[in-house]
C-alpha cells in the first residue's frame, strides 16, 4: 500500500541520487558505443573486443557507486519502509520526460534489492510492473538522430541512387574498395528477392540511424516495405582484402536477422538515444525473438534480465505444470532443471564435486563471466544469472526438490512465503539459458528411426557436421572447450549446435597440444593405459576419437568433414595465429549472403 501523503524529507533526495547514478552509467554506456564506429573505421579490433568486454562490468560498477552513496548521505539501511515507498514515488515523478524509463526502472530495482531484505521485494518497493510506458518515445534533442530514417526508391530501377544515399548518411570516415561497385550487387539481389512483388505507393527502406558494431563488422539493419508487406534487411559492411570497406552480404528476412542477433553471440555496440524504440523496431522485424533478448543483444543485459523475469512470473501464472529434472546426463558440475511448458533451463552449481572433477564454486563461476565476456561466436550460449530467486513450492516435484537438496542444501532454502502459509523454493544462486535439445539426445533419436531412412540420416550427418564446425568456430575465438562429450552441445531450433557447458573450458593459448609419444616398449603399446606424462594443460588430440566416435555412422562422417580435429597440427596452427595477433572473421551469415567472392574479404 502506497503512503497517503510524501512527507519524507530525505525520499526526494534519495529518488534523485539513483537517478543520477543511473544517468551516469548510461551516458558511459552510450559513450562507449559511440566510440564503437572510430574503432571500426581504424580496424581496431582488439580495441573494439576490449571495449566490448569492459562495457559488460559499467552496470555493476555504477550501482556499487550508488548503493554506497545512498549509504554514506541517507544511511539508507536505517530507513523505514514508508520512506522507501515514498522513494520509488519520487522516481517515477522523475521518469516522467526520461528517454530511458525502463532502464532506469531497472537500475532502481537493482540499487534497492541491494539494501532491503527480500521480503520487499515487491511492488510497493521495487519495479515489478513497469510504471512508465515507452511507446512512442523520441529525442528532442536536435543532435539526436531519429531513430530510423526512410528511403524511397520509387522503382527497382532507382534502387542503386537509394542505397548510395542510404550509405552516404552513414558518415562513415573510412573510404570503400569500390561502392558503385557493392551497391550494384546489393541492387540486383534486392530486386531478386523482390521478385513478385507488387511495388505500393508505400515503396521504402527504412534503416535505424545507428550502425551495430560487433567485432570486425558492422551492420546496417532495417526493412522493406511496400503494401502490408514488411521484410527485414541487414547489410554487413567489413573491412576488405585491401583494408578499405567493403558491402560484404545481404541478409532477408526473419531467420537471416535471427542468427545476427542470436543469443549465442557477443553484445553489439549501438549509439541509442531512446533504446526502446530500437528494441520495437527490431522486434518487429522478429517478432518470434523475446524483448529481452533484444535488449540483451544491444548490451543492455540487465533489462533483458527484467524483461525476462517478468514474462517468467507471467508464465508461472498462467500454467500449472511442475519442474522437473531436466532430460539429458546429468552432469558432476551443475544440478540442471526446468518447466516443460517454458522454453529455458535452471542451472545452479552442486555444493560438491565428485571425482573426477577437480575444480570450485569460484572457478566455475569464473568460467561463466569469461563466456559472458568473451565472443562466442554464435557457438555459447548466454547465461541470465540470478541471485535469491523464490520459486512457489507446489511447483516443484518431490524427486527434484529431493535432488537439489542432496546436491546443493546449502544452495536452498524452503521457507513460508510472507507468512501465508504458502511455501517457496528459494534458491541463492542460478543460472538461466535457453533451452537447447542435448545432442546425444538428438543423435539418439536419429539412430531410433534408423539410418536406413534418409531424414534420420541427413539430421545425423548434419549435426555431426554442424558439431564439428561448433568447435572449429570456438577454437577461431581461442576458446578451447575442455569436455567435448556430445552430452555439452544442444542443438537450436534452427538446426546450429552451440555449446553450453562451461566448466572445464578454457583459452586456446592455455593448452599444450601434444602428440602421443611412441611407445618405449612391447608392453606400454599393449597396455590400456597412459605411459606417457600429462602436464595440468596437456592435451592430445588423438585421443578424441576413442570418446566420440564411437558410433561408425558418426565416425564415417567426422572423419569426412573433420578429421584435423584430431591431430595436433590444426590446434597449433590456431595458437600460433592469435598469438600473432590476428583475429578470425566469424561471420554471422551463410556464405551464400555473401555479395562477392571470398578473396574480396580478410
Amino acid at each position: 500500500m502506497f503512503p497517503q501523503q510524501l512527507d519524507a524529507p530525505q525520499a526526494f533526495g534519495i529518488a534523485q541520487a539513483m537517478m543520477d547514478g543511473f544517468d551516469r552509467h548510461y551516458r558511459l554506456f552510450r559513450a562507449e558505443s559511440a566510440r564503437a564506429k572510430r574503432r571500426f573505421e581504424q580496424a581496431d579490433w582488439s580495441g573494439q573486443q576490449t571495449a566490448q568486454r569492459e562495457r559488460i562490468a559499467f552496470y555493476d560498477l555504477r550501482v556499487t557507486e550508488c548503493v554506497q552513496r545512498l549509504e554514506t548521505e541517507f544511511h539508507a539501511g536505517q530507513l523505514p519502509m514508508p520512506v522507501w515507498q515514498q522513494v520509488k514515488l519520487h522516481y517515477i515523478g522523475l521518469m516522467v520526460e526520461h528517454l530511458q524509463p525502463e532502464l532506469a526502472e531497472t537500475f532502481f530495482n537493482s540499487v534497492t534489492t541491494k539494501i532491503l531484505h527480500r521480503t520487499h521485494f515487491h511492488n510497493d518497493f521495487i519495479f515489478v510492473r513497469p510504471a512508465v510506458s515507452t511507446e512512442y518515445l523520441e529525442s528532442r534533442d536536435p543532435d539526436d538522430a531519429p531513430t530510423y530514417r526512410a528511403y524511397y526508391p520509387g522503382s527497382l530501377d532507382a534502387l542503386p541512387q537509394a542505397l548510395q544515399a542510404l550509405v552516404q548518411q552513414l558518415q562513415l570516415q573510412a573510404p570503400f574498395e569500390d561502392l558503385a561497385r557493392d551497391i550494384a550487387v546489393l541492387a540486383a539481389r534486392m530486386r531478386e528477392r523482390l521478385a513478385g512483388l507488387t511495388l505500393r505507393a508505400n515503396f521504402q527502406i527504412q534503416v535505424l540511424s545507428s550502425l551495430f558494431y560487433r567485432n570486425k563488422g558492422a551492420y546496417l539493419v532495417g526493412k522493406i516495405i511496400t503494401g502490408y508487406t514488411e521484410l527485414p534487411l541487414a547489410i554487413p559492411i567489413v573491412h576488405g582484402a585491401q583494408g578499405q570497406l567493403v558491402l560484404h552480404a545481404a541478409l532477408f528476412g526473419e531467420d537471416d536477422l535471427h542468427g545476427l542477433f542470436s543469443f549465442a553471440r557477443a553484445y553489439f555496440m549501438v549509439d541509442m538515444a531512446v533504446p526502446s524504440a530500437y528494441v520495437q523496431f527490431l522486434h518487429g522485424l522478429m517478432p518470434r525473438k523475446p524483448r529481452g533478448e533484444i535488449y540483451s543483444a544491444l548490451g543492455l543485459a540487465k533489462q533483458g534480465k527484467t524483461l525476462f523475469y517478468r514474462e517468467f512470473l507471467h508464465h508461472l501464472k498462467h500454467s500449472s505444470d511442475q519442474f522437473r529434472i531436466a532430460p539429458g546426463i546429468k552432469g558432476l558440475v551443475m544440478l540442471v532443471f526446468d518447466l516443460p511448458s517454458f522454453p529455458y533451463v535452471f542451472k545452479l552449481i552442486r555444493d560438491r564435486f565428485p571425482a573426477p572433477k577437480e575444480t570450485t564454486r569460484a572457478q566455475v563461476k569464473a568460467k561463466y563471466q569469461l563466456v559472458k565476456q568473451h565472443d562466442r561466436v554464435g557457438r555459447m550460449a548466454d547465461t541470465m544469472e540470478y541471485s535469491l530467486v523464490a520459486f512457489p513450492r507446489e511447483r516443484f516435484s518431490d524427486a527434484l526438490l529431493a535432488e537439489l537438496l542432496a546436491h546443493a542444501p546449502e544452495q536452498i532454502e524452503v521457507s513460508d512465503r510472507d507468512g501465508d502459509g504458502q511455501q517457496e523454493v528459494i534458491i541463492r544462486h542460478l543460472y538461466i539459458e535457453r533451452r537447447l535439445v542435448p545432442l546425444n539426445l538428438y543423435l539418439q533419436e536419429c539412430f531410433d528411426a534408423g539410418l536406413e531412412q534418409p531424414r534420420a540420416r541427413a539430421n545425423m550427418e548434419r549435426c555431426v557436421i554442424e558439431y564439428g564446425n561448433a568447435i572449429k568456430d570456438l577454437v577461431a575465438a581461442n576458446i578451447f572447450p575442455g569436455d567435448m562429450l556430445w552430452k555439452n552441445f544442444g542443438v537450436t531450433r534452427g538446426g546450429k549446435v552451440v555449446f553450453y557447458d562451461y566448466d572445464e573450458i578454457e583459452y586456446l593459448t592455455d593448452c599444450h597440444f601434444r602428440a602421443i609419444p611412441p611407445a618405449r616398449t612391447e608392453e606400454e603399446e599393449m597396455s590400456g593405459e597412459i605411459w606417457w606424462r600429462v602436464g595440468p594443460h596437456d592435451v592430445f588430440p588423438e585421443t578424441f576419437g576413442p570418446f566420440l566416435l564411437g558410433h561408425p555412422a558418426v565416425r564415417e562422417v567426422f572423419l569426412q568433414h573433420h578429421a584435423d580435429l584430431l591431430e595436433p597440427a590444426f590446434w597449433q596452427a590456431h595458437q600460433a595465429r592469435i598469438q600473432q595477433g590476428h583475429m578470425h572473421d566469424v561471420f554471422p551469415y551463410d556464405p551464400s549472403r555473401q555479395l562477392h567472392a571470398p578473396a574480396l574479404t580478410s
